[in-house]
């Protein structure tokens, strides 16, 4: 029996001679569903990471996985953490084994696929741990490549997946210059972290937030002259990952080394 998402994805794909009406899809999918679900004008989510304050722990992955349904031993996580060492001579090296979860315990570079690096204390020039997650942009490529909306972006521009609705083609896993999508190992559909849409909508932190020992993550929202994280993006000096791409990312960092891809 041919379900409707597997009708989806042969049209989509040109494997089936079928067409799925374009209008039948813009009417139903979950952007037209869910656009103005909030006040755009009085919310904006924004995430704030704070390098100088992280260290390695893995405590956030542990939460968010925890938090969001995917499975603890999988080798993929909505938030995941990087550990970098740039050595005197200028090479720079970054590892992030099982996204981090488990801290770091060994203080050798891991390169996949059972390789590590090992590197004296004594060549190292600098060392830090970057957090990573989805970017939250406000002109997000992985709503535009979307062909059935399942992607989507709401009024206070979180951008959200629709389980229900993925066809699992990978077009905005692909469309991503952030590596922040994956394939979600039980339901087979995209996967990313959405700020734990579900928590902040109630007035909670994310789990990431939560977790995290030493506030080195935080979430505010930019409209509110009054928010405290607001305040900080607006009068401090921050950064945001691969400027150059146009995506306008809602993810800022304090302390981003030049080094970090």
């Amino acid at each position: 029996m041919i379900t409707r998402r597997d009708l989806l994805k042969y049209a989509i794909t040109g494997i089936a001679g079928l067409a799925v009406p374009t209008a039948a899809i813009q009417v139903l999918s979950s952007k037209k569903i869910f656009a103005g679900k909030g006040n755009v004008s009085n919310v904006r989510w924004i995430f704030l990471v704070n390098t100088y304050k992280c260290v390695g722990c893995g405590l956030c992955v542990k939460a968010c996985k925890k938090e969001n349904e995917i499975p603890y031993d999988a080798n993929v996580t909505r938030t995941w953490i990087e550990r970098y060492v740039i050595t005197k001579d200028g090479k720079v090296f970054a590892d992030s084994p099982h996204g981090g979860r488990d801290g770091f315990i060994m203080s050798k570079i891991y390169l996949g696929k059972g390789r590590y690096q090992d590197i004296k204390e004594e060549d190292i020039s600098k060392a830090f741990f970057v957090p990573k997650l989805c970017n939250q942009c406000d002109n997000p490529p992985c709503v535009q490549v979307c062909p059935v909306g399942a992607t989507y972006q709401t009024a206070d521009g979180v951008v959200l997946v629709d389980r229900t609705w993925c066809i699992g083609c990978a077009y905005c896993i692909m469309a991503c210059p952030y590596g922040a999508r994956f394939f979600h190992p039980v339901y087979k559909v995209a996967e990313k972290c959405n700020f734990c849409y579900h928590r902040i909508n109630k007035g909670l932190k994310p789990a990431c937030v939560s977790a995290c020992p030493f506030s080195a993550r935080e979430i505010g929202n930019i409209q509110n002259s009054n928010d405290p994280i607001a305040k900080i993006i607006k009068t401090e000096r921050v950064r945001v990952l691969k400027p150059e791409f146009g995506t306008n990312p809602m993810v800022y960092y304090i302390g981003l080394d030049k080094e970090v891809r």
